[in-house]
């Protein structure tokens, strides 16, 4: 059984501070399952889904339901919120409630669009919860091999072959199967298949549909099904709308939509100290990566994904204020990746199938930015360290120096 030990370590951490924690992610990430998880720390704990009929009849009735939890002993119980943000005012809900009763309960409050970003409802809820991200599956979960945040900045090329074995098997079952636990967890591609031609069509017409006012959904599908042949190369917005037959906006706006409910996630460029550089474009890359049938593209978005992953959460833990970005210039020399603190780059990152030779574009932007660098490839069981001028850049598969993130 898979524990994910690390969200349940976050939740304690968070919820030691606040009286109400929030958890977003994809949908069928594993959020209702890991707030079970959570709960049997609780020896009072009350589950409520927005999504079940009973649970919104009950609401109705009584606003303030909880307060009839059955109770074993004296401890604070648990209230878990299940799509609550389905619900018109739940911001003014959550937010009379924790003002009311922060110190008799603890609240966890989880769903599948962007709770963070969510616009609809009234008053802010600033100051009253902290939040953090459930993703679904990555290496680096599933593996055995994680270094301290600590021992990653202080030398983020290091890299040992331990558990090589397992970590390529984790790797090759997250690139047939995807990391959602359904299909994950069944190991069978006929089990993914089926989930993953309804995953997208269930989110787009129930959870897009029911909460965002959206006429064109077909065309909205249609949009979906055209982003694996754009993975890899800055998007263009532009030759989207020419192919839908709609304005720039209106695919910017649903572009948008997408990234609220994690069926994309976008990086945008890095453009301090590079000559050059280019300015708005962005990439864009899938939760869902089967759905990219090109190898190398595939390849590059399970990469971005658990970069993804690794970033957003040293970010909840309060390790930093870390970005993940692209650089492109004009000259359309580019590098896959760059990961920053506090606006200072410390890691360049490429993704390349086979190729065990830095790319051309790796030394040029490691000169000018004078930090280290990784090329990461798909296969192979050992490692190579090369010199780059001043600076050094680190050769190695995939699988097992990103199972070793924090």
């Amino acid at each position: 059984m898979i524990t994910r030990r690390l969200y349940i370590n976050l939740w304690q951490e968070l919820a030691s501070e606040k009286g109400m924690v929030f958890i977003a992610g994809p949908r069928q990430a594993g959020k209702t399952t890991l707030s079970k998880l959570i709960s049997h720390s609780y020896t009072n704990h009350y589950y409520f889904n927005w999504d079940i009929a009973e649970h919104r009849t009950l609401f109705y009735s009584n606003p303030l339901f909880f307060e009839g939890v059955r109770r074993k002993d004296s401890s604070i119980p648990l209230i878990i919120f299940d799509e609550i943000h389905k619900y018109k005012d739940w911001k003014n809900y959550l937010k009379g409630i924790y003002d009311q009763f922060y110190e008799d309960y603890k609240f966890l409050v989880s769903g599948s669009g962007r709770l963070d970003i969510y616009q609809r409802g009234g008053d802010s809820l600033a100051g009253r919860y902290y939040m953090f991200h459930l993703f679904p599956f990555t290496a680096a979960e599933l593996g055995s091999g994680n270094i301290t945040m600590d021992a990653f900045l202080k030398n983020p090329l290091y890299i040992n072959m331990e558990h090589a074995k397992k970590h390529k098997d984790i790797w090759n079952a997250i690139s047939n199967l995807s990391g959602f636990p359904e299909p994950y967890l069944s190991g069978r591609t006929t089990t993914y298949r089926r989930w993953s031609n309804t995953y997208s069509h269930q989110l787009i017409r129930e959870d897009i549909r029911d909460i965002i006012d959206i006429k064109s959904i077909t065309d909205l599908e249609t949009l979906y099904l055209l982003l694996p042949s754009k993975i890899g190369s800055p998007l263009s917005v532009q030759s989207l709308a020419n192919d839908l037959k709609a304005s720039y906006n209106t695919v910017r706006n649903w572009l948008d939509v997408f990234e609220r409910f994690f069926l994309i996630f976008s990086l945008p460029t890095w453009t301090e100290n590079i000559a050059r550089a280019i300015q708005k474009e962005k990439k864009v890359y899938l939760w869902d990566t089967p759905r990219i049938k090109e190898p190398s593209v595939r390849f590059e978005n399970m990469v971005a994904l658990e970069l993804y992953r690794a970033v957003t959460l040293w970010n909840d833990m309060g390790y930093g204020n870390f970005s993940l970005h692209f650089i492109k210039n004009k000259e359309k020399q580019e590098v896959d990746f760059l990961l920053a603190n506090n606006r200072e780059p410390f890691l360049l990152i490429e993704a390349k199938m086979h190729d065990e030779k830095p790319s051309k574009s790796l030394l040029i932007f490691q000169c000018a930015l004078n930090i280290p660098a990784v090329q990461l490839i798909s296969e192979g069981d050992s490692y190579r360290i090369v010199s780059n001028d001043k600076n050094k850049i680190l050769i190695a598969p995939a699988y097992q120096w990103l199972s070793q993130l924090p």
